[in-house]
């Protein structure tokens, strides 16, 4: 659908399998990471973006086998993007961490689309190893340089309202990062097929 797109696209539902991360009444993170992976997955493929998925069902990925599959699409350029999929707890609203390689333009632009879901974002942020400052703190971010990876945890287990806001809207938390890519890249952003989701654009009215 685009002729100017200049970024690939590795989206990486975090857990799998034997790894059910946190969880909650009616939740578990591993199925949610990969219901909203799946979402942004197919909506970006279906807008013709390049775009790759690093499992597809309940399999089990060690972190190992996790960063080397990433790489594995497209290599370790600085023109890949890489957003890892995941939950917390022990705090309140979404979190965004991107590294230290990296401005923070792309996470502003996902805890905008965030927010507008009504979820909270507490902060987007970048994280340095303690023994070593130069690195990132996460191995997922550290082992896919050149890459430019982001986490994104969408909210927190033990929170009620995150809680909700992740049970009841994966879709449009996805729908929200894929805004935020889209806007990101410099390309149009088209709404579903049904229409659900627009963006506002300079000239609208409330009435529109």
């Amino acid at each position: 659908m685009y002729d100017r797109v200049t970024k690939k696209i590795v989206i990486d539902p975090y857990r799998g399998g034997d790894d059910i991360g946190n969880t909650a009444t009616n939740l578990i993170e591993k199925d949610f990471n990969l219901e909203v992976s799946q979402y942004i997955y197919n909506r970006l493929k279906e807008l013709g973006i390049p775009v790759s998925i690093t499992r597809n069902d309940d399999t089990t990925l060690d972190l190992d086998s996790r960063i080397n599959k990433i790489k594995s699409f497209y290599g370790t350029g600085n023109d890949v993007i890489v957003i890892s999929n995941a939950l917390t707890s022990g705090g309140e609203g979404a979190e965004i961490v991107y590294a230290l390689r990296n401005s923070n333009a792309l996470a502003q632009k996902i805890a905008n689309e965030l927010e507008k879901t009504g979820q909270n974002v507490s902060k987007y942020y970048q994280r340095r190893l303690p023994s070593n400052t130069a690195l990132d703190y996460n191995q997922l971010i550290r082992d896919t340089a050149n890459n430019e990876t982001l986490i994104i945890y969408y909210g927190n287990t033990d929170n009620t309202e995150d809680l909700n806001n992740i049970i009841n809207n994966p879709e449009e938390l996805g729908e929200a990062v894929v805004i935020a890519l889209l806007d990101y890249l410099n390309l149009d952003y088209t709404p579903t097929e049904n229409g659900k989701y627009y963006k506002v654009v300079a000239g609208d009215t409330i009435f529109m």
